[in-house]
């Protein structure tokens, strides 16, 4: 069992940065796969980034690739999401997810464990 608990989402304008972190209870953080997804007003919840169990790997949706990073830090239990040129439509509510395995995972559906999400809020 892990328990996920974001932060780092608020309120920017068009061309600026944030950085999202996920915060993860447990020892065995370092045996997760960890993944970023977001859900706008009246959509489904959509991929971001995920990155493997030891940093080695990750992917990016296209609509954030070159924009967004993610990172992890083992020995803090935190993954990390570097925004930067931010656009309204990066909107939503943001998601950590979590499971274990040795690859990096894509779908919703292969996630385990969840956080509560952090609203990030991008102005034109």
């Amino acid at each position: 069992q892990v328990q996920l608990v974001e932060s780092g989402g608020g309120l920017v304008q068009a061309g600026g940065s944030l950085r999202l972190s996920c915060a993860a209870s447990g020892r065995t953080f370092s045996s997760y796969a960890m993944g970023w997804f977001r859900q706008a007003p009246g959509k489904e919840r959509r991929f971001v980034a995920t990155i493997n169990w030891s940093g080695g790997i990750t992917y990016y949706a296209d609509s954030v690739k070159g924009r967004f990073t993610i990172s992890r830090d083992n020995a803090k239990n935190t993954v990390y999401l570097q925004m930067n040129s931010l656009k309204p439509e990066d909107t939503a509510v943001y998601y950590c997810a979590a499971r274990t395995g040795t690859y990096y995972y894509i779908g919703r559906d292969e996630y385990d464990y969840w956080g509560q999400g952090t609203q990030v809020t991008v102005s034109s």
